[in-house]
């Protein structure tokens, strides 16, 4: 059974940071992609990044130069580094080893408000 556990979200106040982390199991973490994406109040899901199994990130263009994913595949761990934050990135933000895909975890809620 496929699980993906968020943790890491709370409350900041803009241009402060958070490192969200999901800890995967159920499955080949060494041998998948993996996304983060996040869903801001009363909007639709929408990526943000993504992590190839050989190391390759990619990101949306809002977030670029202030997010990072990385990964860390003996401990089956995927994180996204935050800093800068926006109001605009406040959101309850995802990980998910499919994209597109509805997310199986609960997520973890980033709020940015000072």
């Amino acid at each position: 059974q496929v699980q993906l556990v968020e943790s890491g979200g709370g409350l900041v106040q803009p241009g402060g940071s958070l490192r969200l982390s999901c800890v995967a199991s159920g499955f080949t973490f060494s041998s998948s992609w993996m996304f983060w994406v996040r869903q801001p109040p009363g909007k639709d899901l929408e990526w943000v990044a993504s992590s190839s199994l050989e190391g390759a990130t990619y990101y949306t263009e809002s977030v670029k130069g202030r997010f990072t994913i990385s990964r860390d595949n003996a401990k089956n761990t995927l994180y996204l580094q935050m800093n800068n934050l926006k109001s605009e990135d406040a959101a309850v933000y995802y990980c998910l080893r499919h994209w597109p895909s509805t997310p199986p975890g609960k997520g973890t809620l980033v709020t940015v408000s000072s």
